[in-house]
């Protein structure tokens, strides 16, 4: 049995080694995982069965612990541990090498008196002292995913869960702040209110703190419908529901899933909190507009590594599906499910960025997509949004929405600043657009790809669309191209707006594929390279049917034009490639056995060394494309990296 188990990061392991030395020295056992845990591994049967065989844990609590993943676990599992004997410091204790405390979750830890790293012998006596009046080691908890006393209806576990360890911290020790009044100024408990956009993980979040701290709450876990209060209180079958909570004598957790953001007053939410003094009360919800409602928790996306794990990658691997919906979960959990299913990620790509139904409601088999952009209910809001919508990935300002709607509608600045300000004020209340930058509101890609496919008014967005690009593009200087096979200098005539808009559609298109986008050795599907560069040309020539009568012909000056650069596309860049390549990968392909994975087949080609050359050659003329197009279009996305 061990007496300390010594937690740290490891970032911190030169100074953790001389307490260590010290706790043995002065005749302690200290277990300490020269290992460390796999990332994303949860916590590793080694580390729960060490646990499992010490008394207390010793967290050395920098501002670097509460970053490692694997930190977290250790202390969670401990905490959790005490929390059921009745006391969570019980089993924990905490060394602060820090000046201040913020950075220690949960609250009654920063309550609790910390340990100084700089008078070890105080310290060792100080574990020694703490773990003699402990007779046991800690009793590890499997996990269990029943919570007593949960209502009808609520959710189970999802099994998609991922990360988020210091959210959950964040709710238990905002639930709890009452409990350190010295250090937090509260005396009495106060609602939590887990906000941030659909689909973002808010009712995960709310379950997996239900399931893990259960044993902070004796009387039990409620979970309410915040779209259907009503019912679920009548659910729990009783006309004294107050009599009911108060016989209970004991602290129970009271959540209100999904509240109706709209515009109902803060005191009809406020009336949703539980209704008993020993009740500890929880909200989800979107809106941002109830900050004395209680603490929020804001939830954002998920970070890159999680993601890629969610979506079913690896850190080696390509991130490009995750990134494309920037660590959403909801999106995240469906194309997951799909490349265990056996679909390709960049197939999955493609897919959610083609023109027609939209792929989350497809893996999802029902519509998803509409939920997500359900609260764009006034004009002011629909016409930001469509302003964002022109210029992501690009931030959107007052100002950039203001010359648009002024443009587009013929109306006075002012008038037009007065709708761009309320309508970037409804939708950051309702969690539609989130700060990027001082002045600068970012658009999250999953939102807009909701609103493509629920746009009630696509004219509408269309003309934005066009006047964004006519008001907020500037033109930029003469540049010099080099064509395949010739080399001249092109200055260019002020495009049209037709031009503008065509030149940007495939130069959008153009700088994310894979031709432009480097692939790493040895990476990437083959079959994948040609399927996107047979799509460019396709996407290419629907671009020029969509704006042929607008767009200028080919130039005798040698000036460069929509038109002659699809051309050069098209017939001089991507053909001479696909043609020779296409029929001899089809051919190696057909010979593929019954039992090895066309992933495998391919990689063993003789010939894909050649071709992953080739491909890696036509990089350099897709980037001079790509250039040509940004200059006429006048905006410079994805030509810097290209460059």
């Amino acid at each position: 049995m061990w007496d300390v188990f010594l937690s740290y990061s490891r970032g911190d392991v030169e100074q953790v080694r001389p307490l260590a030395r010290a706790l043995r020295d002065g005749g302690l056992e200290v277990f300490t995982d020269e290992t460390g845990v796999a990332s994303f591994a949860g916590i590793s049967d080694t580390i729960r069965r060490e646990l499992a065989r010490s008394k207390a844990l010793l967290a050395y609590y920098s501002t670097g612990y509460p970053e490692r993943e694997a930190c977290q676990w250790e202390l969670t599992t401990a905490y959790l541990a005490g929390l059921g004997e009745g006391d969570p410091r019980r089993r924990v204790m905490v060394v602060n090498p820090e000046p201040g405390t913020d950075h220690i979750h949960p609250v009654e830890l920063r309550d609790a008196r910390h340990a100084s790293a700089g008078d070890l012998t105080a310290l060792v006596e100080d574990v020694r002292a703490h773990v003699a009046r402990l007779d046991s080691p800690m009793a590890v908890a499997e996990a269990d995913h029943g919570v007593r006393r949960r209502t009808p209806g609520a959710p189970g576990p999802r099994p998609e869960f991922l990360g988020r360890l210091s959210e959950l911290w964040q709710v238990h020790s905002a639930l709890h702040a009452h409990a350190a009044p010295l250090v937090t100024g509260r005396a009495a408990a106060h609602a939590v209110q887990i906000r941030g956009m659909a689909g973002i993980g808010k009712t995960a979040l709310a379950q997996e703190y239900a399931v893990r701290f259960e044993a902070a709450y004796p009387g039990g876990v409620f979970w309410l419908d915040g779209e259907a209060y009503d019912d679920s209180v009548r659910a729990l079958a009783t006309d004294d529901l107050f009599g009911r909570l108060d016989a209970l004598g004991e602290p129970f957790l009271w959540v209100v899933d999904s509240v109706p953001a709209g515009r109902r007053p803060a005191r009809e939410i406020a009336a949703m909190a539980a209704p008993h003094p020993l009740g500890h009360t929880l909200f989800t919800l979107r809106s941002r507009a109830y900050d004395s409602l209680g603490t929020p928790v804001d939830l954002g996306p998920l970070d890159a590594p999680h993601a890629r794990v969610l979506v079913g990658g690896d850190e080696d691997g390509d991130d490009a599906l995750a990134e494309a919906v920037e660590g959403h979960p909801l999106a995240l959990a469906l194309l997951g499910r799909a490349v265990r299913a056996g679909h390709g990620p960049r197939t999955l790509y493609d897919r959610l960025h083609a023109r027609g139904a939209s792929l989350l409601d497809s893996l999802a088999h029902e519509d998803v997509t509409g939920s997500l952009v359900r609260d764009v209910d006034t004009a002011n809001a629909a016409d930001v949004l469509r302003c964002a919508a022109a210029l992501h990935p690009l931030p959107l300002t007052v100002e950039d929405a203001e010359r648009v709607l002024a443009a587009a509608d013929g109306v006075p600045r002012a008038v037009a600043h007065r709708r761009a300000e309320n309508g970037v004020a409804e939708l950051r209340v309702r969690s539609l657009l989130t700060p990027a930058s001082d002045g600068d509101w970012h658009l999250h890609p999953v939102t807009l790809h909701a609103w493509h496919h629920h746009d009630p008014a696509p004219a509408r967005t269309e003309t934005l669309r066009h006047t964004a690009l006519r008001t907020l593009c500037v033109r930029r200087d003469p540049v010099t191209l080099a064509f395949p096979g010739s080399r001249r200098e092109a200055p260019m005539a002020a495009p049209s707006e037709s031009e503008r808009m065509a030149a940007f559609d495939i130069q959008v298109e153009l700088v994310t594929r894979i031709g432009v986008q480097e692939l790493a050795p040895g990476t990437g599907s083959l079959r994948e390279a040609l399927t996107s560069l047979k799509s460019l040309i396709d996407f290419t020539r629907a671009t020029l049917h969509t704006y042929n009568i607008h767009l200028e012909p080919g130039s005798q000056t040698g000036a460069p034009t929509v038109q002659s650069l699809a051309y050069t596309l098209i017939n001089d860049v991507i053909r001479p490639f696909t043609t020779p390549w296409h029929p001899r990968l089809a051919a190696y392909e057909a010979r593929c056995p019954a039992d090895v994975a066309p992933p495998d087949h391919e990689a063993a080609w003789p010939e894909a060394e050649a071709m992953r050359a080739e491909l890696t050659a036509l990089r350099e003329p897709l980037r001079r494309i790509a250039e040509g197009l940004g200059g006429i279009s006048g905006a410079d996305f994805g030509v810097a990296a290209t460059g």
